[in-house]
């Protein structure tokens, strides 16, 4: 009586997505600051296929630029650093360290070069001990 109420399950289609679109999200997920499962959410895309897509975008211009890598060996390869070198001015500070100490009748002056000021002060806490 009740048989012919059961009805088939579904058919999942699988949904194709045009090359263009791809690029589109892609790039939209390259952005610096841009969260992958963001753009896939806006997008109404599933946050690990967009993962995929741009890993295989950056294993793609890994082999266009000549790097012979398995995807194993791309994962496991660190960003490639830059060599920076930094070059500080070795710039002395001019100047002096003026220093009166008055003590009962007696009254002393000194002048420090400011370039020796760690051991100015120094000198000065074993003077006022």
């Amino acid at each position: 009586m009740y048989a012919n109420l059961v009805k088939a399950p579904r058919r999942q289609v699988r949904r194709r997505h045009a090359e263009e679109f791809k690029r589109q999200v892609i790039a939209a997920s390259l952005q610096p600051g841009i969260s992958i499962a963001a753009v896939a959410l806006a997008n109404g895309l599933n946050a690990n296929l967009l993962r995929r897509w741009v890993k295989d975008h950056r294993d793609a211009q890994a082999v266009e630029v000549g790097a012979e890598l398995t995807p194993q060996e791309a994962e496991r390869r660190p960003p490639a650093l830059v060599p920076v070198t930094v070059s500080s001015a070795e710039v002395e500070p001019a100047g002096e360290i003026k220093i009166a100490i008055h003590r009962d009748q007696a009254r002393v002056e000194v002048t420090w070069p400011v370039s020796q000021a760690a051991i100015c002060a120094q000198w000065l806490r074993e003077i006022l001990r």
